[in-house]
């Protein structure tokens, strides 16, 4: 059985949803492909007893338990003190610690405030972590059956401590047999329609089968245990991708990561000689934003006005038909850069009102690829947020779906 790991995060901040916990997210994603078995999250606000409680019952259920939060100079920021008393453990200062903070703040040609002196008190009997990132020194310490691991609660301090100093230690501390995770990326799905698609799969039951709907994609997650067979994890994998079909852009295993969609479509338009112009109406310079490294786009025009589209290329459009509308300009574009691919996305702006934000709008893309011509419509719903990174993403899709032969 893997080692049980608990993830304890430490701020008012982060109890009152005015900072989202990150850092528990990117521990749980190491830890779970270390091998441990992560059996819980917890956020504490900045309350002494509650901190101390906590504690305590962790260090009698927990093998491991890595802590973030809570290391600064401010009164608010009490794990330390939490850990010694709950532990009985007496505060000292460690001067290599405070020698530490002092040089973080000369080299900055900053004097150290007198508050700083507080990040060097640390529990008698822990280890520090020293921190080349930040002035909060980390510390590990054993109690009852965990072996505590505590960081500072700043995420970049928090993950290059990990990854330098407490990584390498918790394989050599634990016997741990890692699980591989295969994540399905997919456009054009929810939750429930994914899971419907592959519903007549029967799953093994050492392989654990999940969902998660992030900003730019919906995931299908595979968590397969630690020595499973090769061969039978690829059928697998290529049953559920074959019932996904064409909503699947990418996978991401132990031996390749297929990256981001707009990542995905640098190899494809490559492999076409290709390169791109846009329109941009709806996600209004979004698209551009994903695709910012990718040489292939050549040329971005973001205007939501369909008047002063149709003035800037001297074409006229029908306002009452945008599918229309969007192919002639995709001939118009063409016409000023021949060599191009043209991608147009538009939408009715009248549905945009802030009055009506949360209201479906129907988004519409054409793709000129020279003398070929494919189409998508879509109706998008939410937040306008939402709605201009889901026109984004799908008038992208358009372009991945032509590249790889696939229904459109």
């Amino acid at each position: 059985m893997n080692p049980k790991l608990e993830i304890f995060s430490q701020g008012e901040e982060v109890v009152t949803g005015q900072t989202v916990d990150t850092n528990a997210a990117w521990l749980s994603q190491q830890a779970v492909a270390m091998g441990f078995e992560v059996a819980r999250h917890t956020a504490v606000g900045d309350n002494l007893a509650d901190l101390k409680a906590l504690l305590k019952e962790i260090s009698e259920r927990a093998d491991c338990c890595i802590c973030t939060g809570g290391l600064g100079p401010t009164i608010d920021d009490l794990t330390a003190q939490a850990v010694a008393e709950a532990f009985s453990l007496p505060l000292a200062l460690d001067v290599q610690a405070l020698a530490q903070i002092g040089q973080f703040f000369r080299h900055r040609q900053k004097a150290m405030p007198d508050s700083n002196r507080k990040q060097a008190l640390l529990p008698q009997g822990s280890q520090r972590l020293d921190n080349h990132w930040g002035t909060a020194p980390g510390f590990t310490l054993a109690f009852g059956r965990c072996w505590f691991v505590f960081l500072p609660g700043v995420p970049h301090e928090m993950r290059q401590l990990f990854e330098h100093s407490v990584q390498p230690t918790l394989l050599e501390r634990f016997q741990l047999t890692p699980k591989l995770l295969v994540t399905l990326k997919t456009i054009g799905l929810g939750e429930s329609d994914l899971q419907q698609r592959i519903s007549a799969i029967t799953l093994p039951e050492n392989v654990q089968l999940g969902f998660c709907a992030r900003e730019d994609e919906v995931q299908t997650k595979l968590l397969f245990p630690h020595g499973y067979p090769a061969e039978a994890r690829q059928q697998l994998i290529a049953r559920i991708a074959g019932q996904l079909g064409y909503f699947v852009y990418g996978i991401d295993d132990a031996e390749q990561k297929s990256g981001s969609l707009a990542g995905s479509l640098t190899t494809l338009m490559q492999a076409h000689n290709a390169r791109l112009s846009v329109i941009e109406t709806l996600s209004h310079g979004l698209l551009a934003a994903k695709c910012v490294n990718s040489d292939w786009l050549d040329a971005v025009y973001i205007q939501p006005s369909l008047e002063r589209l149709a003035q800037a290329f001297a074409v006229a459009l029908n306002p009452a038909d945008l599918a229309d509308a969007a192919h002639q300009l995709a001939l118009a574009v063409q016409a000023q850069n021949p060599a191009n691919w043209v991608l147009v996305q538009l939408c009715d702006l009248q549905q945009l009102k802030f009055s009506q934000q949360e209201q479906p709008v129907v988004l519409y893309n054409a793709l000129l690829a020279a003398e070929d011509l494919r189409t998508s419509q879509h109706t998008l719903a939410g937040s306008l947020a939402r709605k201009q990174n889901q026109a984004a993403m799908l008038t992208l899709d358009l372009l991945r779906r032509y590249l790889q032969h696939h229904p459109i």
